[in-house]
């Protein structure tokens, strides 16, 4: 037997750990609190904000500019009313899903390889979330008047037309936000409390005491705590499924060629998580290397993730499969035209990329080296993400470009606003990961030390009451 097989052997019979041995429950707390407390910030992290704010200014300066010229500054005109601004919207929807999987759906499947991610991966939802939701008020035209779509009481009785998937998103988007923020929230008061008694400053520990609300880690605490995180976690599972379908009935309750499918809701959530977990790699192996949490957010870890992301692709591949085959065996001239249109049309190099991003270059996920391997995974999981944007794209512009009518055909082309807009989200939700990481603790410390063996019954020493 050779030595990989041997490894291979030993992994199955008995599983690597998910952290590192020889870490107690005050090493956990002072490693991890000491990279917000005590730690001085590397100069890359200043580097990658600085970076990541310069983007936010052209956001800014981008949407200004929006505002005094209107949406005529974007590529869309007739038949594409849609472009960039769904596109991505749909992309950072579906990007924040991963956290909530984590979360919640592996809480409630005693999963605890999630321990060491669910923190980041969290706060990630919530900023991919914000992200999202500038696109579709900045679309409005008039993103001043945005409250006009929610159902205010006036004297006019001019309700929102509830028929259209486009309100549905409105109360689909912000239920999840508000479930996912205070889901997020509820799981740091433990770790604030921490941070709060291991503070110096008494400025610092007067905001980290603040945000822990009074948490002293007592047997009330914790029994109210375990309660309400785990009603929080059933009320935020079914919003992995109900917020990524609503947001494929923008598309789905239509009647053109390309949207109207019955496939689009599960499609659309496996794609979500698959380009979230997506996300969750890309921004926790360089975390992991710059802050050395190797000890934490282990090889195991890596492995786990790169597995859900492969079984997670195998879904969206069948989705594309699923795609072509309706289109042929429908007979419906207008659907097999959609399909040739993408394959073997102007967009035809845009929808063959996507099939290498998302289908064939995953495949080397099959391999365990590959998927242990930090640097492979993390360039796996870029291209993944490339593609799941360029799925979006081909969904949207393909669809509307060439409808029933040749008459109205016409080409999308993106100017500088549509790429400075989606640039600048990308900043602005760097710039917050980056504000997390060094103001947060990145990985919950209580639910890490869950990990270890209970130490005679006792709790552990002053950190503010976590086990």
């Amino acid at each position: 037997m050779s030595l990989r097989e041997q490894d291979t052997l030993a992994d199955v019979v008995s599983p690597q750990p998910l952290i590192a041995p020889g870490h107690t429950y005050t090493s956990i707390t002072g490693r991890i609190s000491s990279d917000v407390l005590s730690r001085k910030t590397p100069r890359g992290l200043w580097v990658g904000f600085a970076i990541a704010f310069a983007f936010v200014m052209l956001l800014f300066f981008a949407v200004a500019w929006l505002f005094e010229k209107g949406v005529g500054i974007w590529g869309i005109r007739i038949p594409i009313a849609w472009g960039f601004a769904i596109v991505n919207f749909v992309w950072w929807i579906g990007i924040g899903h991963a956290g909530t999987l984590i979360s919640a759906i592996l809480l409630l499947l005693v999963q605890k390889w999630r321990n060491s991610i669910n923190r980041f991966a969290e706060a990630m939802t919530l900023f991919a979330v914000g992200c999202a939701g500038l696109f579709p008020l900045l679309h409005l035209g008039r993103p001043w008047v945005f409250y006009w779509i929610i159902p205010l009481p006036e004297t006019m009785t001019l309700w929102p037309q509830f028929r259209s998937p486009l309100v549905w998103d409105v109360f689909a988007v912000a239920t999840y936000f508000t479930i996912s923020f205070v889901f997020w929230f509820v799981g740091l008061m433990p770790d604030l409390a921490a941070m709060r008694d291991r503070a110096r400053r008494r400025w610092v520990k007067v905001i980290y005491g603040i945000l822990a609300m009074g948490w002293t880690g007592s047997a009330k605490h914790w029994h109210r705590y375990e309660t309400a995180y785990l009603l929080l976690a059933g009320l935020a599972t079914p919003l992995v499924v109900s917020v990524h379908s609503v947001v494929s009935f923008d598309f789905a309750v239509s009647m053109l060629p390309g949207w109207h499918t019955t496939i689009f809701p599960p499609y659309f959530v496996a794609g979500a998580i698959y380009s979230g977990f997506a996300m969750v790699l890309s921004l926790v192996i360089p975390v992991r290397r710059v802050y050395h949490l190797e000890d934490f957010i282990t090889v195991r870890h890596l492995d786990l993730m790169a597995k859900v992301m492969l079984a997670t692709g195998l879904i969206v591949a069948y989705g594309y499969a699923m795609e072509t085959f309706f289109a042929w065996y429908s007979t419906n001239k207008f659907d097999l035209f959609m399909i040739l249109n993408r394959m073997s049309g102007p967009y035809a190099q845009v929808y063959w990329l996507l099939i290498i991003c998302n289908i064939l270059i995953p495949q080397l996920l099959w391999w365990r080296p590959v998927r242990r391997n930090p640097l492979t995974l993390f360039c796996v999981s870029i291209v993944i993400n490339i593609g799941m944007w360029l799925e979006r794209y081909v969904i949207i512009i393909t669809s509307l470009h060439r409808d029933f009518l040749p008459s109205s055909w016409a080409m999308y082309y993106p100017t500088f606003w549509d790429i400075a807009t989606l640039a600048g989200t990308i900043g602005l939700f760097l710039a917050l990961m980056f504000v997390f990481i060094r103001l947060m603790p990145m990985i919950s410390m209580f639910e890490l030390k869950m990990l270890l063996p209970w130490p005679g019954g006792a709790r552990s020493e002053s950190t503010g009451g976590t086990p």
